[in-house]
């Protein structure tokens, strides 16, 4: 597939198809997460929670918001340098999907708490090195990552919260 025309900008069809590879890998991400566990509504109400924990119904939607902003994100990036010019800010958009993936099976399905907290820990951080990449190239596409970074950064310290909680659990 060819990346971009020489005119710097997409075709048409090759815009649409890495629309679709984007938003394809973000709702991986997102259905390892759900599929991995679902009964984490109710797992999550059966934990100690801090008094400021949301309640579980809004996670969905928010997820469901970010999501379409982190494959947005990561288009935009891809069609101001494509594939290949834009290999070291799409391959850190790929690890932190991976990161992102794998908190969900972490903390609900094996009951990994701390192990979540230092996945979600280093999620954040490469999210943080993502959206320093991405402003070189789209300030648009770092833009769309910040409310994605501030609800890691909220989720970071409930996982902590809940991970001290229930140690002795």
């Amino acid at each position: 597939m060819t990346a971009a025309t020489p005119s710097n900008t997409p075709s048409t069809t090759s815009a649409l198809l890495a629309a679709l590879v984007f938003g394809a890998a973000v709702t991986a991400a997102a259905l390892v997460g759900v599929l991995s566990n679902p009964g984490t509504a109710t797992d999550y109400a059966a934990l100690q929670q801090p008094s400021w924990a949301p309640p579980s119904w809004l996670f969905g939607p928010v997820w469901t918001v970010l999501y379409v902003m982190i494959a947005v994100s990561g288009w935009l990036v891809w069609r101001q340098r494509g594939w290949r010019g834009a290999r070291t800010e799409l391959s850190l958009f790929a690890v932190q999907l991976l990161l992102n993936a794998a908190w969900s099976p972490l903390f609900f399905t094996a009951g990994l708490r701390g192990t979540a907290l230092v996945d979600i820990v280093l999620l954040l951080g490469a999210l943080a090195v993502t959206i320093v990449l991405f402003a070189r190239v789209s300030r648009w596409a770092a833009a769309l990552l910040v409310p994605y970074w501030a609800w890691v950064a909220f989720a970071t310290a409930l996982n902590f919260s809940i991970w001290w909680l229930n140690t002795g659990s």
